[in-house]
Formats: structure tokens, sequence, C-alpha cells
């Protein structure tokens, strides 16, 4: 029962001086730490009147797109002199010009929209309940040189697992598709969706 004793005792100090070893060591990192000055902070550097003014004259035309000019310097470069220029006679156009639009890109989405269909299509080749019967049909499809892919749809509360090859842009490219399957005897249907 002595030894029990013993051992306890021997436990419980060697607990109380790690924890006195480990509570200075910490104390000598934090000290270590505060007194180290810290990297790429500039602690009591002050900047007089005079370096200010020097920075602000360097600064008032210095253009920031200057490298990506090349070798032309930008149009209205302050370090380039003004040469004078003869006024040019006034040429008469040849086509009327158009106004430019506030907003370009809307005006190319318009005319890409009214250029091509309004819609995608696809060719849908079956829609299954179970997945593993839509991975059945995605293979054999594969198999025949198609690349097919399974999407999910909540229908009923039931998840359905459409198998299908596509987007085309065109409803004739998706056409010609179902008819490829349907000489691979695939039964098939064109799905259109809006864009």
């Amino acid at each position: 029962m002595a030894d029990f004793f013993s051992q306890r005792g021997n436990t419980l100090v060697g607990f109380i001086l790690g924890l006195v070893v480990g509570l200075t060591v910490a104390l000598g990192v934090a000290i270590y730490v505060t007194k180290v000055p810290i990297p790429f902070l500039n602690k009591g550097l002050t900047r007089n009147a005079e370096q200010d003014a020097a920075e602000e004259k360097k600064n008032k035309d210095w253009d920031p797109n200057a490298p990506l000019y090349g070798k032309t310097p930008a149009p209205g470069n302050a370090a380039e002199p003004a040469k004078p220029t003869k006024p040019a006679e006034p040429v008469a156009p040849t086509t009327p010009a158009t106004p430019a639009s506030s907003d370009p890109l809307g005006d190319l989405a318009i005319s890409k929209s009214q250029q091509a269909d309004a819609f995608y299509y696809f060719v849908q080749v079956g829609a299954f309940r179970a997945s593993e019967e839509a991975e059945s049909q995605r293979a054999k499809l594969a198999l025949g040189g198609f690349d097919p892919a399974i999407t999910q749809r909540e229908q009923d509360g039931k998840i359905i697992y459409r198998v299908r090859v596509g987007p085309y842009d065109s409803k004739s490219q998706a056409e010609q598709i179902q008819a490829q399957l349907k000489s691979n005897k695939f039964e098939s249907a064109l799905i259109r969706v809006q864009r």
C-alpha cells in the first residue's frame, strides 16, 4: 500500500513539474514574439512634407497603363509634347453611320437569338424509375457510338431517370441523331428545351 501512494505522489509531482515547465516555455515564447520586430511593419517611420511633395510630383503624370501601350505612347500622354496638326477636310460618309448602342451585349444576344433557334434539342431514349435501368440503357447507347447522359427529374414525388443524347442547336441535327437511333433499333423522342 505504501508503494501505491509513493507512486501516486511521483505522478502528481511529475504532472505539476510538466505544467510549470510548459507554462515557462509558453511565457518565454510570448516574450520573444512581442519583442521581435514584425516584418513588413515599419514602426516609427515618419514622412516629412518634402517626401510627400516629391512623391506627389512623381505620381502626377504617371500612367499605370503605360506598359500596355507597347512602343507607341498613349494618346494624350503628358510626357509627349502636342504636335500641331492642320484641320482635316471633311469627307462625306459613304454609308450612313448607325448610332452606337448603349447595350452592345444585349444587341449581340438579340441578333444571335434571331439567327439561331430559340430552343435546344435533345433526343430522349428512355425514362426509368430505377437508376440501374437508366445506366443499362446508357451503356447500350455508348456501345452503339452515342454519347448519352442521365438526368434526374422529380415527377409526382418520384425520381425519374432520363437517358438523353444532346443538346443540339438545331432541330435538324436532333432529327438526324433520332434517325440513327431508330436504325440501331432504339425508340426515341425529340425533346425541345427553351434556351
